[in-house]
């Protein structure tokens, strides 16, 4: 077999297509029980990356698995088309990048978008192929398609009628650059740790002199907004006497002072409450009660000051504090996060951007105490990498916090892989769960289907086509996206227009509705849904960002609409980065393309990188030389047993049911039943990590002990049983392999067997209990204890294996080994007899004798290294010419007969040294005795 991955995997590849072996796989099993799996939509408008190789690997192992466990796995693959991705890419393509330039022709910006979708779905689509990804392409749900948009719809009247759909004037992450809100689990998808300036500031009291709150926030933009400070009604605040000013803050937090002072009165939170105070700016004269302190719950110790500046516009906090005390709400930053005209200096300013000319402006007018530098988490736009800011607007929310106590419960039927994201990042997430902000007031999304009348103000939820045509609609409808559906209008009850409300949703509500909209649910498909046959997933697979992301949102929807969760089963996979653990990004450029792997080692070596690299879930820092030392260890090492197996058995007629008589035999093949019965244990469980790192350790035992004890087998009488044993095993593990490393063993079984069609067809094996011996492998492991013992001190000695020793002594507890095993110890070792002591010394001494026989041993060696380099086959006849020292060439003379016998050498001949009629000359130093060989095929 040809040791260049990539070409071998270009064949299978080929072999697959031509031979149609997937679409055989289904047939094979179509009418057996399903099992579910659900695709998560990638966006087809950017390449892939190594990050989609790493989950995909994970999905296909588990696929092809159950296949050849017998079940019937529908694969169909899905395309994520709206939000922000394509309107990103749009603007781009389009040359602008604002609001105010798409809504010139918003017709034009959506077909940018369409036009965009699958830009890169050939890419793709090629990319599956090439990993050995099987999944269904030619039937991939598409989440832009009037079906699907018109089953989302019918998703949110449900919803609608539930009570659950509402708007409201709230705080909610704003992105400036976009022009939109977003959701709780998109903000979770894009924080960043950032250094930046907080500053604690003074707020004069109007009734006490030279007397001030002292404040603290990570915002400053935020502060010609303030309208009130909030403080811990329990808690204990003192005042401080520092030259001529006093200052007030929380007992507990005196050390955040960098002066002396003067501790003069102490008074609890609740006699704070209702103090006024001056404001810090005056752009604005609000019509309700401003600057004064209010009492909050939500007030803590844990930094600042104990006392909170309070913006009602530019906090979730600060909105339910605001509502809660009537205060008012000063919206003096534009939806592109720009301050209005009004904040005089600071006017048409980015609020980032003005954050040191709010500090200045303060420090100047004496009210700031002191600024320093802040390491904390801030949210980006997780599209556009924006810093978002919290802004006050009106927006529709999905109640999710009435599903929180179903949520959870859901939850705790899912299988987490690994299982604490169960109670832990996931089901912490769900214990703080938060309405979920659904609109987004952008154009190439699936409209929000609410109508409201011009005249009456009533609205309506829209669950269909269907059913604007009863509401009065005689129009064709040909797409459902905008502005065409903008163009709508319905028939309201008190005989005005409706017209329909300008916002998109969120477009992870799309990808979350999947398991219901891929099959145009509930138009078509029913039985699909209602009778379980494809709800729920037996199995779902992504990143462990989706925790927050996609897993939360198919958990969310079929939560709204009565189902117990979406999937049973889920992976989640750890983020790809660099080798020194830094984010992949253009601007490092550090980015591993997967073609960057798969044309150098192939898809398989990939694969099994990320199966057994670390954990599941834990970070992957990617490295190169990770990744050849697995090629070397795993797949050379596995492709040289099968080199080997030809080289000497595969004449061989391989029996289906063997059972060995020697104990190296009996051990490898326990070895491997074990290792049968253990791969399914853990893929049963979804552990593919565990599963896959099984198959590390069984090479390893493969080559560096069975083929290694038993080389001499294979040019012997024993051949048979040896042969059958080894083509036993590699046929076996060539199945077993199937579902981690498809290519490799679909190479193996096809250079193995003598049939014309795919492993990929076979049943996964079953482990044969029968030929496993537990008694067996752990006298095996005590014999490879003894002899890394025994390495050990011919270490020390400073002696060679090929250098035979007299005598091996082992413990008493060890001395119950099978006389097999015992010789099998005396020939690793290289010793000639083994006693029993109370510990293990080997005897180091060498006679005359054993040295003798330890240059026939360096001879042979030579030769056999001389055969290997000069490409011949065991089989191939040579002759051999020698030259040395006098006491050498007697040597090797004496024991002619033995080395013909042992190196298959035809003849073996004394002269002078070798001259170029040889195919190899070499010079080797043997107990500081020079001997030249010559070799030559014959």
């Amino acid at each position: 077999m040809e040791l260049n991955f990539p070409k071998i995997e270009e064949r299978i590849l080929k072999f697959w297509k031509s031979d149609r072996i997937f679409e055989k796989s289904l047939e094979k099993t179509k009418g057996k029980p399903r099992f579910v799996f659900y695709e998560g939509p990638p966006f087809a408008n950017g390449l892939p990356g190594i990050h989609h190789l790493l989950a995909r690997a994970f999905k296909d192992v588990i696929l092809r698995y159950k296949t050849m466990q017998g079940y019937y796995v529908e694969r169909k693959a899905g395309w994520d088309t709206h939000g922000l991705p394509t309107e990103t890419a749009a603007e781009k393509k389009l040359k602008i990048s604002s609001k105010r330039e798409i809504e010139r022709d918003i017709k034009g910006f959506v077909k940018e978008c369409q036009n965009n979708v699958f830009s890169y779905k050939k890419e793709w689509e090629e990319f599956t192929e090439r990993i050995g990804f099987w999944l269904d392409l030619k039937a991939a749900y598409i989440t832009c398609s009037n079906e699907y948009i018109e089953s989302l719809w019918w998703i949110l009247k449900q919803i609608w009628q539930k009570d659950l759909l509402y708007q409201d004037y709230k705080v909610v992450p704003f992105c400036p650059r976009c022009g939109t809100s977003l959701s709780s689990h998109e903000v979770a998808q894009g924080y960043k740790t950032v250094k930046e300036s907080s500053v604690y500031v003074k707020l004069k009291l109007k009734k006490e002199k030279n007397t001030f709150l002292l404040v603290w926030t990570t915002t400053p933009w935020t502060l010609p907004g303030n309208v009130a400070v909030a403080v811990n009604p329990g808690f204990k605040y003192l005042k401080v006497e520092k030259g001529a000013e006093r200052l007030i803050l929380a007992k507990e937090r005196l050390s955040v002072l960098r002066e002396e002072y003067k501790i003069v009165g102490e008074v609890k939170g609740k006699e704070l409450a209702g103090l006024e105070y001056e404001p810090l700016f005056n752009f604005y004269k609000p019509e309700k009660k401003a600057w004064f302190v209010i009492s909050a719950s939500f007030v803590s110790l844990k930094e600042g000051t104990g006392l909170v500046h309070m913006a009602p516009a530019f906090g979730e906090e600060d909105m339910e504090a605001g509502k809660e005390n009537d205060l008012p709400v000063i919206l003096n930053v534009d939806e592109e996060g720009k301050f209005k005209k009004e904040v005089g200096p600071f006017a048409g300013k980015f609020v980032k951007e003005a954050d040191p000319l709010i500090i200045k402006d303060l420090d100047e007018r004496g009210l700031l105490y002191k600024e320093e530098m802040y390491k904390h988490e801030y949210p980006f736009c997780w599209r556009c990498e924006t810093p978002l800011l919290y802004y006050a607007k009106e927006s529709w929310f999905i109640k999710m916090t009435a599903l929180k106590e179903k949520m959870l419960a859901n939850n705790k039927k899912i299988n987490w892989v690994p299982s604490y994201l169960k109670e832990g990042r996931f089901g912490e997430w769900l214990k703080e769960i938060k309405d979920w902000n659904l609109s987004r007031e952008r154009y190439w999304g699936t409209p929000l289907p609410i109508w409201q009348c011009q005249e009456c103000e009533e609205r309506i939820c829209i669950g269909s086509i269907e059913e604007l045509r009863e509401r009065g609609f005689k129009g064709e409808i040909e797409d459902l996206h905008r502005p065409f559906i903008d163009e709508v209008e319905l028939l309201c009850s008190c005989g005005g227009k409706m017209r329909r409300v300008k916002e998109v949703i969120d477009c992870w509500f799309d990808s979350g509705s999947m398991p219901f909209a891929q099959w145009h649910y509930p138009f078509e498909n029913k039985n699909l849904i209602d009778k379980g046959e494809f709800f729920p997933a037996d199995f779902i697979c992504e990143g462990i960002d989706q925790t927050r992301g996609w897993f939360y949102t198919l958990l969310a929807i079929s939560t709204l609409l009565g189902f117990s969760s979406s999937y049973k089963n889920v992976i989640s996979t750890g983020i790809v980065l660099d080798e020194k653990g830094q984010k992949m990004s253009k601007s490092k450029g550090n980015i591993v393309k997967p073609s960057d792997i798969i044309d150098k080692y192939g898809a398989d070596v990939a694969r099994l990188y990320f199966y057994t690299i670390n954990p599941v879930a834990e970070p992957k820092n990617f490295n190169f030389k990770d990744v050849q030392i697995l090629y070397r260890k795993f797949f050379d090492t596995l492709i040289n047993v099968q080199k080997f197996f030809n080289t000497y058995a595969e004449k061989t007629k391989k029996k289906k049911n063997i059972k060995p008589k020697k104990l190296l035999d009996k051990w490898i093949v326990s070895s491997l039943e074990k290792l049968n019965q253990g791969v399914m244990e853990k893929l049963d469980n979804y552990d593919v990590v565990g599963a896959a790192r099984l198959f590390e350790g069984f090479i390893d035992d493969l080559s560096n002990w069975y083929i290694r004890r038993s080389r001499k087998r294979f040019q012997d009488s024993g051949k048979e049983e040896a042969a059958q044993t080894l083509g036993y095993v590699l046929s076996k593990l060539s199945k077993l392999l199937a579902p981690f490393t498809p290519f490799l063993s679909e190479s193996l079984y096809k250079d193995l067997e003598e049939k014309e069609e795919s492993v990929h067809l076979e049943d996964y094996p079953l482990p044969r209990k029968d030929l496993i011996s537990e008694k067996l492998e752990k006298e095996m492991a005590a014999v490879r204890e003894l002899v890394n013992l025994g390495l050990k001190e011919r270490a020390k000695a400073g002696l060679k294996v090929r250098q035979p020793l007299a005598q091996l002594q082992i413990p008493k507890a060890k001395a119950k080994l099978p006389a097999e095993l015992l010789d099998l110890l005396k020939e690793e070792l290289n010793v000639k007899t083994v006693s029993v002591g109370k510990n293990l010394k080997l005897d180091v001494k060498v006679t005359e004798k054993l040295k003798e026989e330890g240059m026939v041993r360096e001879v042979l060696h030579n030769i056999q290294t001389m055969r290997k380099k000069a490409g011949l086959k065991p089989t191939d006849k040579i002759e051999v010419r020698y030259s040395g020292s006098p006491e050498l060439n007697k040597i090797v003379a004496k024991n002619k007969k033995h080395l013909l016998l042992e190196a298959k050498i035809k003849d073996l001949l004394a002269g002078d040294r070798p001259k170029q009629v040889f195919d190899i000359e070499r010079e080797l130093e043997i107990y500081r005795q020079k001997l030249w060989l010559g070799l030559k095929k014959i």
